[in-house]
């Protein structure tokens, strides 16, 4: 006669094996964020094309590029509580289709600056479902000890490459047919998402904070063959239950100093990366370097932040509480870096700092991502991940065009690299300031709250 047992989820998931069924997924939710990475950069490419068409300044060129960013922030912000209250899979399934749609209607519709930034702006909305949520599902998936490591090969592999596909299909498609092509090519996450539909199961933490144990016997047996036996009997802790605000809870006194922290550190650390990407290239121009060096320190750069960013994550997985600690050692790090082009040239030097600043800089940002979903209990982890990314985006549609009215006002480019830098380092001090707690006082998803 075999006997009931009651099984904490968090320990069958830290403890499982990477199998298939992990791989899979991880897989699914690779190209997911591919496609997220790819409408992040795809903008770049169509100003060329349409600045003169549509009559822009130079403002409103820049707002073409941050629409698809304004709704990004709504979206991230916006889907946590869903997702906590509805479950990971239908909210991130949804935001797919907002995607799909969206982008399919940007390459047939959009003619002129007005109604481009209007379907830019609800393909922003989807899009910040994206993220936060693969984020999110990645780390209630992976086993606790290669968490860092399987998000960023789940993840921000797929965002990198994503950046590498609109690079691609803008150099070498949009001459002959148009920027519309960056959008037909986009619109090929409609069959993807049939994919999604018919492979991807609800989080399994989620379901153990429902109780939908029918359900979670299934997964479980899926993601562990070897302990499905056992689960044909087993009760399963919950998770607790959603408490009626998420921000309230984040901003409760157990999570008040950690989320204010990621909430700073995320705001400066999207400020310098998207200051970063956005004028790098301008300023190398200005410093020498030919056209398309210039623009290649942009494939550089998130080649670069892969490498450091699975560097870092590798590192955390090791020690969960040293984490911020390592993030402030790879801000400062990249900080530095980048002022030092306030006083040195030549294009080694150039090559180098661009180099460090996308392994240090950019490879940090993907690390923060997944230590917010770890520093928070279930039934509100897709809300944090969403804050951060969310008031993260603010400093990403402030980062170029601060950077751009100080360079105006200064007369100079010197501004973009003490900007940057600048904004590098105090985040590494924000982050850091974490690290000199003791471990016992950082919040863990996978440590209840006392009693």
């Amino acid at each position: 006669m075999s006997i009931s047992s009651e099984i904490d989820v968090h320990e069958e998931l830290s403890g499982a094996a990477i199998g298939p069924f992990h791989k899979l997924l991880g897989v699914l939710i690779t190209l997911i964020t591919l496609f997220d990475g790819y409408d992040t950069f795809n903008p770049a490419y169509v100003i060329h094309y349409v600045v003169q068409p549509w009559g822009l300044a130079p403002s409103q060129a820049g707002l073409l590029v941050s629409s698809g960013l304004i709704g990004f922030l709504f979206g991230a912000i916006g889907h946590g509580s869903i997702a906590d209250r509805l479950g990971r899979r239908g909210t991130l399934l949804a935001g797919l289709w907002i995607v799909n749609v969206f982008t399919l209607l940007t390459a047939i519709l959009a003619s002129d600056f007005w109604s481009y930034c209007a379907l830019r702006f609800v393909t922003g909305l989807g899009l910040g479902v994206l993220l936060p949520l693969g984020t999110t599902f990645i780390n209630e998936l992976a086993p606790k000890r290669v968490s860092n490591t399987f998000s960023l090969w789940g993840v921000t592999l797929g965002w990198s490459l994503g950046g590498v596909c609109a690079g691609l299909v803008g150099v070498f498609l949009t001459p002959q047919h148009g920027w519309q092509i960056l959008y037909y090519v986009g619109a090929l996450s409609i069959p993807l998402t049939f994919v999604a539909h018919a492979i991807l199961p609800e989080s399994p933490r989620f379901l153990a904070a429902r109780s939908r144990v029918e359900e979670l016997r299934a997964l479980l047996a899926r993601l562990r063959p070897e302990r499905a036996a056992v689960y044909e009997t087993a009760t399963f802790k919950s998770d607790g239950n959603v408490p009626q605000s998420t921000i309230a809870a984040l901003l409760s006194p157990r999570y008040r100093r950690i989320s204010l922290t990621i909430w700073v550190t995320a705001f400066l650390s999207l400020f310098a990366i998207f200051g970063l990407t956005g004028w790098i290239p301008t300023v190398m121009l200005k410093r020498g370097e030919t056209f398309a060096a210039s623009f290649g320190f942009g494939a550089l750069m998130q080649a670069m932040s892969f490498i450091g960013g699975l560097t870092l994550a590798m590192l955390a997985d090791r020690n969960f509480a040293l984490t911020p600690r390592y993030l402030a050692t790879w801000w400062l790090s990249g900080g530095i870096a980048v002022l030092a082009l306030v006083f040195v040239s030549g294009h080694g030097v150039n090559l180098a700092i661009v180099a460090i600043a996308g392994f240090c800089i950019i490879g940090a940002q993907h690390v923060l991502n997944n230590f917010t979903a770890g520093s928070y209990e279930t039934c509100f982890r897709a809300s944090g991940v969403g804050m951060e990314l969310g008031i993260g985006r603010v400093g990403a549609i402030l980062g170029p065009y601060v950077i751009g009215l100080l360079q105006q006002v200064t007369g100079g480019p010197d501004a973009v690299f003490w900007a940057i830098g600048g904004a590098s380092i105090v985040g590494a001090l924000a982050i850091g300031s974490l690290g000199m707690a003791a471990a016992s006082r950082l919040p863990r998803a996978d440590v209840a709250p006392a009693e």
